[in-house]
C-alpha cells in the first residue's frame, strides 16, 4: 500500500520523474522567449499541450519557481536603482567599485541572486531563469499564487488514446466574458412602438354570449318534445311497472 506516498510515478523512477517534471516546466517557460527567427518557435506563448496526468504533476513544480521569482523581484529593482549608469570596465564604474555604494548594492542584490542560484538548481536552465525573472515574474507580481491552468482537451492523443491537457501561464490566455445587451426596437419613425395590453386569463375573460337561433327552428323544437310519447322508454319500463312490489322477509 502507497501511505504517506505523494505524487505521481507516471512509469518512471524517481529521477527519470524529476528530469521529466524539469523539461516540463523549462518548456512552459521558453515559450515565452522572443523566437521570431528560430526555426522551432512555439505556436501559442505561454502554453503547452501534454498528458493530464504530466500537467497536474509538473504545476506545483511551476508555481514554486515562480513564487521565488516573485519574491526576489523587489530585491532586484532596488539593487538596480544602485547600479551606476556607467559601462563595465570603465574608470567611472571603477571607482564605484570600490566605494562605499558598492558594498550597499552587493548586499541588496544577494537575495535575487541566492534565488537565482535556487532557481538554476530546480530547472537547470539559464535562458529559463533569465525569461523568469525578466519576463514572467513582473507580469505576476500582483498575484498572490494560481500563476498555471490546466484545462482539459476533448480528444484524447493518438496512439494510446492518454487524455490530453493545455498546460499555460495564467494572464496570456485569459477568457472575458461580455455581457449582451438587448437591442431597443423602434418604428421607421423613430417612436417605440406602443406597449402590448396584458392577456386576460380564461378565469379573468368574459363569458362569450351564445348564438341565437332562430325563431322558427325553437318553435319546432318545443312542439317535437311536446308530442314525444309516453312509453317512449321501451318495454323495459313497462315490465317494471307491471312487476309486483316486493316486501322483505
Amino acid at each position: 500500500m502507497r501511505h504517506r506516498q505523494r505524487g505521481r510515478k507516471l512509469g518512471r523512477n524517481p529521477k527519470h520523474q524529476r528530469a521529466l517534471l524539469r523539461n516540463l516546466a523549462c518548456a512552459l517557460i521558453l515559450t515565452e522567449r522572443d523566437a521570431e527567427l528560430d526555426d522551432n518557435k512555439p505556436k501559442h506563448k505561454g502554453r503547452i499541450i501534454t498528458t493530464l496526468a504530466k500537467a497536474k504533476e509538473v504545476r506545483p513544480l511551476l508555481e514554486r519557481c515562480i513564487s521565488i521569482a516573485c519574491r526576489a523581484l523587489p530585491h532586484q529593482e532596488a539593487a538596480d536603482r544602485l547600479e551606476p549608469d556607467a559601462p563595465r570596465g570603465t574608470d567611472q564604474w571603477r571607482q564605484w567599485r570600490e566605494s562605499q555604494q558598492w558594498q550597499e548594492w552587493s548586499q541588496t542584490v544577494a537575495p535575487a541572486v541566492a534565488a537565482r542560484r535556487r532557481l538554476l538548481k530546480l530547472l537547470g536552465d539559464k535562458q529559463a531563469v533569465r525569461i523568469l525573472f525578466e519576463e514572467i515574474a513582473p507580469r505576476m507580481a500582483q498575484r498572490s499564487g494560481g500563476y498555471t491552468r490546466v484545462l482539459r482537451l476533448a480528444t484524447p492523443r493518438l496512439g494510446d488514446a492518454g487524455p490530453r491537457a493545455i498546460l499555460e501561464l495564467v494572464g496570456t490566455h485569459d477568457r472575458v466574458r461580455q455581457s449582451t445587451v438587448r437591442p431597443a426596437i423602434e418604428d421607421e419613425a423613430g417612436e417605440e412602438p406602443p406597449a402590448r395590453e396584458p392577456a386576460l386569463s380564461p378565469q379573468m375573460a368574459p363569458e362569450a354570449a351564445a348564438p341565437e337561433e332562430p325563431a322558427g327552428e325553437a318553435a319546432a323544437a318545443g312542439s317535437y318534445e311536446a308530442a314525444e310519447p309516453a312509453d317512449a322508454l321501451g318495454p323495459a319500463a313497462e315490465q317494471r311497472g307491471a312487476e309486483p312490489d316486493r316486501q322483505p322477509r
